[in-house]
């Protein structure tokens, strides 16, 4: 058989992979199945730029002559609905049985739908993908009022979205503050602080109990301390559930996604898997965990292309977060699992600063607000295992800069 690589799913590490693989010199057939229409796309900006300007462009990742030129097959508006790993082929939606050499999983992540009354009214919306953007953006002239359910990234990025068209909008989280699993508790603060100077509404520690309609759609959510706010549109966000039902038929060996070793290989020969669908143990981390960024779905599409033309190594990249609230940009370095202790460079007050996260005396991740100088350097240090110590950051920016390996300016 002809050598042939398969990838299932056409987000930011399929279509990354496709390319990386030609870049790296794989010499067999490539093809990119996509179970949506469109191009591969940017997915960040749905939730705030594509929200405000629809027409603004930039969203396509490639334009379509770059899978052509590197003959990449894209295989658009079909899912992938059966392996057969023994015989190793993959059934797509259309018809086509498609033989691979290698498999790749790369179908991330859908949103996460509470079980409660009134869900399936008309105006209750998720945002994973360009439809999803557009469905919100054709009813935006026609709407006031904005409750968000969940305040992670998204739910306030599009809060801030919301705000900045004019709408009135509510945010309700259920943990006791925002960003509760992403950042420290003085970026969540501060984060709220700015957010509600913004004018977004939010409510913290409460627990969505239903949604009330009027002829089919949506007019009101209700909480579980009584009260109900009036509600035109209203965005489920209250996080995601990774795409594994084909691995899972196909007898993957599954934890919280698709678990894949250090090389990204599944627990079948012949299928390694990708991005938001993937856990893995990470090294830093010192656990399994399953990612949800652009940038570990990008760096593991690029490790795995080299690992695909014989150049084994370990995945070990360094997880890095980024998100756009407003007039603050959040940048996260590393991973905070416990960390013990933490340190603040900068001015919060002047929405200017950074949170050294530390477990022990090892550094294992960064929080910055509107400081990506830090970031940068942040990302160096963790990627060599240097640990600054407190009179480090201290002594400032030129410092930090001759630990990373970097030169002061």
């Amino acid at each position: 058989m002809t050598r042939r690589s398969v990838i299932v799913g056409a987000g930011h590490g399929g279509s990354q992979l496709s390319v990386s693989l030609r870049q790296e010199g794989y010499d067999g057939e490539i093809v990119l199945v996509s179970d949506e229409p469109d191009l591969p796309y940017h997915r960040p900006p749905l939730s705030k730029s594509y929200l405000k300007s629809p027409d603004a462009g930039g969203l396509v990742l490639r334009a379509e002559n770059a899978y052509r030129d590197a003959n990449v097959e894209l295989v658009s508006g079909v899912r992938a609905i059966k392996i057969d790993a023994a015989a190793q082929t993959v059934e797509l939606s259309d018809g086509q049985v498609l033989p691979y050499s290698e498999l790749v999983l790369a179908t991330g992540a859908r949103a996460r739908i509470p079980d409660l009354p009134g869900v399936d009214l008309e105006g209750v919306v998720t945002l994973r993908t360009i439809m999803d953007a557009r469905s919100i953006r054709e009813r935006i002239d026609s709407i006031d009022s904005v409750a968000i359910v969940g305040g992670g990234f998204i739910g306030m990025e599009m809060a801030h979205s919301f705000v900045g068209l004019g709408k009135k909008v509510t945010l309700i989280e259920a943990a006791p503050r925002v960003l509760a699993r992403s950042v420290a508790p003085i970026v969540s603060a501060h984060v709220e602080r700015r957010s509600r100077e913004a004018g977004i509404d939010i409510l913290t520690d409460v627990q969505l109990a239903g949604l009330e309609g009027e002829n089919g759609r949506v007019s009101a959510v209700t909480t579980s301390d009584g009260r109900t706010i009036a509600a035109d549109l209203v965005v489920l966000g209250i996080g995601a559930i990774p795409n594994v039902e084909l691995a899972r038929d196909a007898g993957l060996l599954l934890d919280n996604g698709i678990v894949v070793n250090e090389s990204l290989q599944s627990s079948a020969a012949g299928i390694w898997a990708i991005g938001d669908c993937v856990s893995y143990d990470h090294k830093q981390a010192k656990r399994r965990v399953r990612l949800e960024s652009v940038q570990n779905a990008t760096d593991q599409a690029r490790h795995l292309a080299r690992v695909l033309v014989g150049r084994e190594t370990a995945y070990d990249e360094v997880a890095w977060f980024w998100s756009d609230q407003g007039d603050m940009k959040l940048q996260t370095a590393g991973l905070c699992f416990d960390a013990d202790r933490a340190l603040v460079s900068g001015s919060p007050e002047d929405s200017a600063f950074s949170v050294y996260h530390f477990r022990g005396d090892e550094l294992i991740a960064v929080d910055s607000v509107n400081k990506p100088a830090d970031h940068m350097v942040a990302r160096r240090l963790l990627a060599a295992g240097v640990s600054p110590t407190e009179a480090d950051i201290a002594a400032g920016p030129q410092r930090m800069k001759e630990l990373s390996g970097g030169r002061a300016r």
